[in-house]
């Protein structure tokens, strides 16, 4: 009886070991072909990022956005090669990949919101209607970019607030971009009186413009008249100024040419009201 229990013994052994064998010329080959194609696909993905950095920083790309596809390339490749490694194994992917898909359209479907200001961000990083530094106009503000990030642009008003503008609505609304032509023309909105010549007051006025250091010879500062009408001569004081000396031209301007126009006897508009007397 022990003669019998040992040789049923030895004889479960010997299947294992078979068994073992087996295994081991079926798969052993198989995992030593995926270690290789591993480290294959490690080396070529390494190489293909750094082909894929140079193009961007050719292509004068922001760092943040270089870093971001990086990423991007980087994880998806490396998926799609643990994919095919699991695949030449022997494993069943096909349950893996639509668990994947399943969980991609939900993850899309909650992050619908930020998906669209990933892409605006992506959008504007790469074709750069503006850059940090400039003053813009957008979604109803006005300010100076200071930050360009992924999902939201950052802007700091004139009244020194900060502005977080969604990347998303931005890059399909309009900007209005202050620095692009290097130059800004300032309008200045002044009335004079319509017994005062016109010609005089143009010239006083451009005289007096041309007196402040941060107004630009060229264009040359100009007076348009805009309206006659309400008893007055409505003017526009057109001097052109560097997008930074906006500000400074706007509010020096109209002093300038308020104390030249009461030095030439230039007067403003009186008002006048009519008053009826029905009784």
């Amino acid at each position: 009886m022990l003669l019998l229990q040992i040789e049923e013994s030895v004889k479960k052994g010997v299947t294992f070991i078979d068994k073992a064998k087996d295994y081991a010329v079926e798969y052993g080959l198989k995992i030593i072909l995926a270690i290789i194609v591993y480290i294959i696909g490690k080396w070529l993905i390494a190489k293909l990022c750094a082909i894929v950095a140079k193009m961007l920083t050719l292509r004068h790309i922001e760092r943040s956005l270089q870093t971001f596809l990086l990423s991007l390339v980087r994880i998806s490749l490396l998926i799609l090669l643990l994919l095919s490694i699991a695949s030449m194994v022997g494993i069943n992917i096909t349950g893996f990949a639509a668990l994947l898909a399943g969980a991609g359209i939900a993850i899309g479907s909650a992050l619908n919101g930020s998906l669209g200001n990933l892409a605006g961000g992506v959008m504007i990083l790469i074709f750069k209607p503006f850059k940090v530094g400039d003053q813009i106009e957008a979604q109803g503000a006005i300010g100076v970019v200071t930050e360009i990030a992924i999902f939201n642009t950052f802007i700091t008003t004139p009244e020194r607030k900060t502005v977080i503008l969604p990347n998303g609505a931005l890059s399909t609304g309009v900007i209005t971009n202050y620095n692009t032509s290097g130059s800004l023309r300032v309008d200045i909105p002044m009335n004079i009186s319509p017994s005062t010549s016109i010609e005089k007051a143009r010239q006083v006025a451009i005289q007096a413009m041309l007196q402040h250091p941060l107004v630009l010879k060229d264009p040359a500062p100009e007076v348009v008249v805009v309206k006659i009408a309400d008893g007055m001569v409505s003017l526009s004081l057109r001097p052109s100024a560097l997008q930074p000396d906006y500000p400074s031209v706007f509010v020096g301007v109209q002093e300038l040419v308020k104390n030249a126009f009461d030095a030439h006897g230039i007067e403003g508009p009186t008002p006048h009201r009519v008053v009826i007397n029905k009784a």
